[in-house]
């Protein structure tokens, strides 16, 4: 009789620099927990593991940047998407601070008996493969972009999986020197609870909206950041009676100021906090006003939920939000000012609202989790065949499928 195998060991790595990485790792968390309840899965922060001045300079560094100087931000952003010399001097820097900055986060990836190791953040990426260039062993490594366009930083070598959100990310890959076969497309990672489907009437219900008129659902993010009641009252400037919900997050202080708001009367508003119950509020919109971010905006595409799209940071969300409206899945309304206008055009003219939201629709990959999981699943059983015969000679999860299936 043959030993039992020990469980797959998944290593799952973010950074928090924004809420997105991390709620994908999660995602793909919770897919993994589902294809396979007995491998060993763990997600790490990687900033958690760095020195504390590289994770300030790094992590709240860049949310300072892109509150105070966005524009400088963009440009930092499309002049280090360029490609770059190895040996030149700007780059040997950058990497020798991350190995500094990132010493622990090196003895992990070195240790922890890990089979696969799952990326949702491109900084631990960079590191493991410069050990696997030194011959050190480190896992196979799966990069699940999370954004619609995939920044150089997203692209180092050894990796052997990629999975991009679509044909835009997989050729920003390939134009980064990544070999066609290592891409896989399939979505970006998003909670399963968006693959579930949910009533549109019980999920008005829930939140106490009549269903009688549109409802507008205006996101913040987790912390609430930005002009929050700014573009609630550019929302309010609409002619379209309509039911806006408002999530501030843990903005408190925009909360209490919102409740205080007296809206016309053509409106109702619904003042939320921080909640986790996105998947509902989503299936009860007719249109999601947000920043583009990438987590964000492949929810909505689950849900075939339009979009108006406000602010985005300059690099990654304005692609975010230049692939969304070119695909006609979103409306860009620039300023909180020009919102009423965008809604009005949006909200008044029903076939258009259908003709976008079927166009978000298709764009949707409610199952990407399930998809990244299996694939790091497939990962980890070609690691576990290449240790030995004590290995796993087949994926837990059974018979894999392919990035298409991840579409529902």
């Amino acid at each position: 009789m043959s030993a039992r195998r020990r469980p797959d060991g998944i290593l799952i790595l973010h950074a928090s620099v924004g809420a997105g990485h991390a709620r994908a790792a999660q995602a793909v968390a919770k897919a993994l927990a589902w294809e396979a309840p007995d491998a060993r899965v763990a997600v790490v922060d990687a900033l958690d593991l760095a020195r504390p001045a590289f994770r300030r300079v790094y992590g709240q560094g860049y949310l300072r940047l892109v509150e105070k100087a966005p524009a400088l931000f963009g440009l930092l952003f499309d002049l280090t998407d360029r490609p770059a010399r190895a040996a030149a001097p700007g780059e040997r820097l950058r990497r020798a601070v991350q190995r500094w900055g990132a010493a622990e986060l090196v003895r992990l990836l070195e240790g922890g008996g890990w089979d696969a190791i799952v990326h949702t953040h491109f900084l631990a990426p960079e590191l493991a493969c410069a050990l696997r260039r030194r011959g050190r062993r480190c896992a196979p490594q799966l990069v699940a972009v999370t954004d619609f366009d995939a920044h150089r930083l997203w692209a180092h070598a050894p990796v052997e999986r990629y999975c991009a959100a679509g044909p835009l990310a997989a050729a920003s890959l390939s134009r980064h020197g990544v070999p066609p076969d290592a891409i896989l497309e399939t979505g970006i990672p998003i909670d399963p609870a968006f693959s579930v489907p949910v009533d549109r009437d019980a999920a008005r219900r829930a939140f106490g909206l009549s269903g009688e008129r549109p409802v507008v659902l205006q996101a913040s993010g987790g912390h609430g950041v930005g002009p929050v009641e700014e573009v609630t009252r550019g929302l309010l400037a609409g002619s379209v009676p309509s039911d806006l919900v408002v999530v501030c997050g843990r903005n408190e202080e925009a909360r209490r100021r919102l409740a205080r708001l007296r809206p016309p009367e053509r409106h109702r508003v619904k003042i939320l906090g921080y909640t986790d119950r996105m998947r509902e509020l989503m299936a009860a919109a007719d249109l999601l006003v947000t920043k583009p971010g990438g987590l964000t905006v492949s929810e909505a595409l689950a849900c075939g939920l339009p979009m108006a799209l406000i602010r985005p940071i300059p690099g990654q969300e304005e692609r975010n939000a230049d692939y969304l409206v070119k695909a006609g899945a979103a409306a860009r309304a620039g300023a909180p000012a020009e919102l009423g206008r965008v809604l009005d055009a949006m909200l008044g003219d029903p076939e258009r609202l259908a003709q976008t939201r079927r166009r978000a629709r298709a764009l949707g990959r409610p199952r990407a989790a399930f998809a990244v999981a299996r694939e790091a699943l497939r990962l980890a059983a070609v690691s576990r065949r290449a240790a030995g015969p004590e290995a796993c000679t087949s994926s837990p999860s059974g018979r894999r499928r392919s990035g298409a299936d991840a579409r529902s």
